[in-house]
């Protein structure tokens, strides 16, 4: 999702009680990613196409060597860019495809979990009680992507000052802030997991809120479906994993179809307890968001193994 700058900042400040209302609305629907391990993690065909195939030309392979494991080929079929990258927690180590690992896409919703972090850090570091309100914004911007929740605490925290923390806190060396409006902030993959770091560590939110932070993140729900979006965000890497360990995985995606370019532009991070992982995916818009999700899946499969069916 992607919102535009508010020109008023009142305007954005959201009562708990409407937060409330809006998190108690109806349950979400299931998503169509689903039938991901039964149809043998093949690419959704697009809405209307009949079922044929139209994921395009096979792009270069990354090749991996996560956790020291010996190398691991992935190959996805999809058009446009895509980018992944994999940290293994015991050792540090990083390792991405394909192609340049500092390449970027803008972060859409992804960049949320940084937004809410900075904001409960900055707080708990003053001796600031974090107020009801801001609490239930930090929820809903988490668990249902809300952006005007996103958009009030980025305000609140300083605007693109929010952005610059992200880069210095956690030592990015390939993201690029856009003025005055965080979707846009451009990062690659790398830096995905190096945030996912941040966040898993403890330098992002800070002691007082980080077990917080990882739990609202193994909360998000909503699918691909259409009666779950523009909010629902439980989809991508999860889908490669069997339910037990999905239900320990904290993740934030960030979705937006945009219209200028006419292209997708989709990001997914995993936060484990041994591994980080990031995918972004750059396709045309016809192809709708579930070849995003399914890209996110196929990628942490290859690289995690898939689950036995």
């Amino acid at each position: 999702m992607r919102l535009r700058p508010r020109a008023a900042f009142a305007a954005a400040l959201l009562s708990a009680a409407l937060l409330a209302a809006a998190v108690a609305t109806g349950a979400l629907a299931p998503s169509p990613l689903a039938a991901w391990r039964a149809a043998g993690g093949g690419p959704p065909a697009p809405e209307g196409s009949g079922g044929a195939d139209r994921a395009g030309p096979e792009r270069d392979p990354g090749t991996a060597r996560p956790g020291g494991a010996g190398s691991v080929e992935v190959v996805v079929h999809t058009p446009g860019f895509w980018s992944w990258a994999m940290l293994d927690r015991s050792t540090g180590v990083i390792v991405s495809g394909p192609g340049e690992p500092e390449a970027t896409l803008s972060t859409e919703s992804m960049i949320k979990v940084w937004i809410v972090a900075d904001r409960l850090r900055t707080l708990s570091e003053a001796g600031i009680a974090v107020p009801e309100p801001e609490l239930a914004l930090a929820r809903v911007a988490i668990r249902d992507s809300d952006d005007q929740a996103a958009e009030t605490l980025y305000r609140v925290g300083g605007g693109d000052a929010v952005i610059e923390r992200l880069i210095r806190v956690c030592g990015l060396t390939g993201t690029t802030a856009y003025p005055a409006w965080w979707s846009r902030t451009e990062m690659s993959a790398t830096d995905a997991v190096r945030m996912g770091l941040c966040v898993a560590d403890g330098r992002a939110a800070g002691p007082d809120w980080t077990d917080w932070l990882l739990e609202e993140m193994r909360q998000v729900r909503g699918g691909t479906a259409a009666a779950d979006q523009p909010h629902g965000g439980r989809w991508g890497i999860i889908d490669a994993l069997p339910a037990d360990q999905a239900a320990r995985l904290a993740i934030k995606n960030g979705w937006t179809p945009i219209l200028a370019d006419g292209t997708w532009h989709v990001n997914c991070l995993a936060i484990a307890d041994s591994w980080i992982m990031a995918v972004q995916a750059q396709y045309p818009i016809e192809l709708g968001l579930d070849h995003g999700a399914w890209v996110c899946a196929e990628v942490a499969g290859q690289l995690l193994g898939r689950p036995e069916s």
